[in-house]
């Protein structure tokens, strides 16, 4: 078999001939995506189409059947996946679970781990760039599992950013969160791609947040189906093919000003 070949003079994200099997099934079947530095780039397709597994093969947390997956131009290494920041899909907490957001947050840094043996004004002072940012000083002292959906997404985008990452991956980062907040959730993700001049990956069942927000859209069942702009990509034929059945995209903007694109 010849050697795959990179060029990833350009790219956050190369991944080429990407295949895996979980059970008996093959849920990647030669997936071949790559991802400009600087990009925001949603990840779309029915459940069970393999969006998660991508993400968890980007990460480095499944090890695939065959290909290959680069980052900046790298395999996987513990420097580049340093680069790296995850919103995961969910975080399914117990109500006993008693780490509260100042204690959560300080393990992300090698700096403020030993939290336990130090004022709270001393590793405030450490996470205060991403507390302002992220309007999460208020709920340090609230137990992480006491937090609503919005809130702890919240919590969640500050920890991804506490290591200053060039790259971000959100699953499906709104589930549980209600439809202002998922509003809300979108354009701080559009605000932190500006002003941190991030790569982002995001997975979304939302089209209409999708055609808003992404500069290129990847529909994904098993292999990558269609690429391109949110309007190349937002249309019957291509939705078709990701999704397996005939599907209606439809516009139209409400008075609030957001344009939206629905999936009948």
């Amino acid at each position: 078999m010849p050697a795959i070949q990179f060029h990833s003079g350009g790219l956050a994200i190369e991944v080429r001939g990407l295949k895996v099997t979980l059970g008996d099934t093959q849920v990647l079947r030669g997936v071949d995506f790559h991802v400009p530095k600087g990009q925001i780039v949603a990840l779309i397709g029915p459940n069970g189409s393999g969006k998660t597994t991508l993400l968890r093969c980007l990460l480095g947390l499944h090890q695939p059947d065959a290909g290959e997956v680069r980052l900046f131009g790298q395999k996987h290494s513990a420097p580049v996946l340093q680069r790296v920041g995850y919103v995961p899909q969910r975080l399914a907490l117990d109500r006993s679970f008693v780490l509260s957001v100042r204690e959560f947050l300080c393990l992300k840094l090698a700096t403020t781990r030993d939290w336990f043996w130090r004022r709270h004004a001393s590793t405030d002072a450490v996470l205060k760039p991403v507390l302002e940012e992220f309007d999460v000083e208020r709920l340090l002292d609230r137990p992480l599992a006491g937090l609503s959906g919005g809130q702890l997404q919240r919590v969640l985008i500050a920890f991804s950013l506490l290591g200053n990452p060039d790259l971000l991956l959100l699953d499906e980062p709104t589930a549980g969160v209600d439809t202002p907040g998922e509003h809300t959730f979108y354009e701080l993700i559009t605000q932190v791609h500006r002003r941190h001049q991030l790569t982002v990956v995001l997975v979304s069942h939302d089209l209409s947040m999708v055609f808003r927000h992404a500069s290129r859209v990847y529909a994904l069942n098993g292999v990558i189906c269609c690429e391109g702009t949110p309007e190349e990509v937002m249309n019957a034929d291509s939705l078709k093919q990701a999704y397996g059945i005939h599907v209606t995209p439809y516009h139209h903007d409400h008075a609030h000003g957001h344009r939206h694109v629905h999936v009948q």
